[in-house]
């Protein structure tokens, strides 16, 4: 009953740190590269027929070459509303609209824009680790709590512990190589 107590809250520890990994994967994600990527248009909203739609609902976004970012809206209609909220979204683009499609060139990043955006980055990976770090801390004290409500062992206390570093250390790694990888794209010229 305890063992299953303890591993309830390891699993549960387990899918925290996951979702932390998995928003900063999603967070990286939109920090533009030199190179046109889909993903850097996922947080643009646009307003379509008197609400706001996420771009994605009312366009498909393909990038046919490294530099270039293409946007099919689902409606021609919608366009100018589309055009507008690539506008608004401060991303640094500047979208054209030839009646059917809407090309987004994308520029090439200058070494200070790289440097700052690996400094977010850092700063993001940096949030993920503290979110992870949390995690164990308020799971560690549920671990106690348990040792001590059930009078378990310190053995057992223990080893759940040692269980629990173990996919903190696991999580913190993912976090390094997603950061890894970002810088080194970012850095890629």
């Amino acid at each position: 009953m305890e063992a299953d107590l303890i591993q309830l809250a390891l699993d549960d520890a387990e899918e925290q740190m996951q979702e932390s990994v998995k928003h900063l994967r999603a967070e990286v994600g939109t920090i533009r590269t030199g190179r046109a990527s889909p993903a850097m248009l996922q947080n643009v909203t646009v307003e379509y027929y008197g609400s706001q739609a996420p771009l994605n609902q009312v366009a498909s976004v393909s990038a046919p070459q490294a530099d270039l970012l293409l946007v099919q809206p689902f409606d021609t209609d919608s366009l100018h509303d589309i055009e507008r909220g690539i506008m608004q979204a401060n991303l640094g683009l500047n979208p054209s609209n030839d009646g059917q499609v809407i090309r987004v060139p994308v520029p090439p990043l200058s070494q200070e824009r790289r440097e700052e955006l690996v400094e977010k980055t850092r700063t993001l990976g940096e949030e993920a680790k503290v979110s992870i770090r949390n995690v164990r801390q308020e799971t560690k004290n549920q671990i106690q709590d348990i040792q001590q409500s059930e009078n378990l062992s310190e053995d057992v206390r223990y080893a759940a512990e040692e269980d629990l570093q173990d996919l903190t250390d696991e999580h913190t790694e993912k976090v390094d190589a997603l950061l890894k990888k970002k810088r080194d794209e970012l850095m890629d010229v």
